[in-house]
C-alpha cells in the first residue's frame, strides 16, 4: 500500500497543552480525522480505519469514545425507505 506523507504544523504550546508529544498526537490527529470522515459519510468503516492506521473492529469500537453510532448510516437509509 502506498503513502502520501502529509506534513502539519503544531505549536508546542499545544502539544504541552494536550500532555502529549508530537507522534501521540499525530496518532490521535489521524484518529480523529477518520472518525470525522466516517461520521459525515465521506469514508466507508474500513477506509476510516486504515487511515488511523487500525483494524476495522479496533476503528468501530473506539467510535463509542467519540459519540459517534457505527451504523448510522445504515439506519438512516432503513428510516428513508419506511417513511
Amino acid at each position: 500500500m502506498a503513502l502520501q506523507q502529509i506534513t502539519i504544523g503544531i505549536p508546542d504550546k499545544v502539544l504541552l497543552a494536550e500532555k502529549t508529544d508530537a507522534e501521540s498526537f499525530g496518532r490521535e490527529i489521524l484518529l480523529l480525522a477518520a472518525v470525522k470522515l466516517f461520521e459525515i459519510g465521506r469514508l466507508s468503516s474500513g477506509r476510516a480505519a486504515e487511515l488511523a492506521g487500525m483494524s476495522r473492529v479496533e476503528f468501530l469500537l473506539n467510535l463509542n469514545r467519540f459519540k459517534v453510532f457505527p451504523l448510522a448510516a445504515e439506519l438512516d437509509e432503513l428510516e428513508a425507505k419506511h417513511a
